[in-house]
């Protein structure tokens, strides 16, 4: 098993800026690929940026380019997105999420392994 806690949400104006963090534990952690999906209220569950075990490219949806920054750091087990420029959609819950592979092409609905989530508020 592998678990996963995220944190760092909160709310903040359209422009800001926040960083949230999501940290593994528990079975070969560190062989997942990590990534970031958001769920708004009402909406499907969305990939938002994923990193593979390793190195290699930083997969990002299009929405989210050029503004979201997602980092891994293997001594800690952990993940970091780097939000900037926030809009209000992009308000959400933030979901951290590790599996073998995990792409914007992944059906989020059978990745292996979800964090409880995190709530990001943006205001207008």
């Amino acid at each position: 098993q592998v678990q996963l806690v995220e944190s760092g949400g909160g709310s903040v104006q359209a422009g800001g800026s926040l960083r949230l963090s999501c940290v593994a534990s528990g079975r070969t952690s560190a062989n997942y690929a990590m990534a970031w999906y958001r769920q708004a209220p009402g909406q499907e569950r969305e990939f938002v940026a994923s990193i593979p075990w390793g190195g290699g490219t930083t997969y990002y949806a299009d929405p989210v380019k050029g503004r979201f920054t997602m980092s891994r750091d293997y001594a800690k087990n952990s993940v970091a997105l780097q939000m900037n420029t926030l809009k209000p959609e992009d308000a959400a819950v933030y979901y951290c999420a590790a599996d073998r592979v995990i792409g914007s092409w992944s059906d989020w609905r059978i990745l292996e392994f979800w964090g409880q989530g995190t709530l990001v508020n943006v205001s207008s």
